[in-house]
């Protein structure tokens, strides 16, 4: 019966042992317990890496391969862990990409929307898993969002509807390129510009067709539009790539055409200091990829970010 008794005595020992160390392995890969605003905060708060997940709409766009490297650099000066998924235009893509993320227990996820209305059910399953999103560029029409970072694309949209404006004289035929429905981007740059070219005497919007902010649609959608309206002065895109290809087909057609895109990426202002555009809308790329990662950061410590915060635009027109 001792023999027994010290036996099992033996036996619970080393249990507690295991159940020990199992325990002590479960605390280091649980995330740190949740202050107030902040709903994860991953490593953050344990004093270990934060990491942080982007899921971006494209990276075959230099606006958003901009947005990505400031996302970085600014990632990597903090000793921040930064994961890109990206969707190459494809909502369901995206949504799987936010899967991913939140799968990876990530302490953060900024979403640069593909479809403001689509993404929504990724913002609520990463809410379910309490991981904070953060929107960039591009808002959700929906999920609890702890901050959007963007330029204020109405202001811009009047900002180069007001230029184009100002060139005609007041008075002449303008063209509208609109990038990808159901985006916030489309659908605000959209609304500025309408806000400074619709009632105008001697102004009239003579097409208003989507291009989905790429280049070779852009010039496709205008030559149609050329063949169909040979009277026109000005092309408004919702973005430089849109821009520049509508000034191929402008310049195929060898039109004197104002066009005025939106983003200043490198082609399109190089195309507007050699006096092929006339302006482009300088958001600032970088500036709001390292801006988002900035506010990351500060939501996995814990801290109170503003629910929007603006990053300056500037209308670049030919030095």
């Amino acid at each position: 019966m001792k023999k027994f008794l010290k036996m099992a005595m033996a036996s619970t020992l080393v249990l507690g042992a295991l159940a020990g160390c199992s325990t002590s392995s479960n605390l280091e890969n649980k995330p740190a317990e949740q202050s107030a605003g902040n709903t994860n905060a991953g490593g953050g708060e344990a004093g270990g890496k934060v990491t942080i997940g982007l899921a971006v709409s494209t990276l075959n766009n230099p606006f958003f391969v901009s947005l990505k490297e400031g996302a970085e650099k600014a990632a990597k000066d903090a000793g921040a862990e930064l994961l890109v998924v990206d969707a190459q235009d494809d909502t369901a893509k995206q949504i799987s990409g936010v899967e991913d993320l939140i799968q990876k227990k990530v302490s953060v996820i900024m979403i640069n929307p593909t479809d403001s209305a689509a993404i929504v059910t990724a913002v609520e399953a990463a809410n379910k898993a309490n991981i904070p999103v953060i929107t960039v560029d591009r808002a959700a029409e929906g999920g609890q969002v702890v901050s959007h970072i963007a330029s204020d694309n109405v202001k811009g949209g009047k900002m180069a509807g007001d230029f184009i404006l100002e060139k005609l004289g007041g008075k002449g035929n303008i063209v509208e390129l609109q990038g990808i429905a159901g985006t916030s981007a489309a659908r605000d740059r959209g609304k500025g510009f309408h806000d400074a070219v619709d009632g105008k005497e001697g102004v009239k919007v003579v097409a208003s067709q989507p291009a989905d902010f790429d280049r070779a649609k852009g010039l496709s959608v205008m030559e149609n539009i050329l063949q169909a309206n040979k009277d026109v002065q000005a092309v408004f895109a919702h973005n430089d790539e849109m821009a520049l290809g509508a000034l191929q087909a402008v310049e195929a057609a060898g039109k004197d055409i104002v066009v005025v895109g939106f983003d200043a990426t490198d082609d399109a202002v190089k195309s507007v200091n050699d006096g092929k555009m006339g302006a482009t809308v300088a958001q600032k790329p970088a500036a709001i990829g390292e801006t988002a990662v900035q506010t990351a950061l500060k939501v996995a410590k814990g801290e109170k970010v503003e629910s929007n915060i603006p990053v300056d635009l500037e209308l670049v027109t030919k030095k």
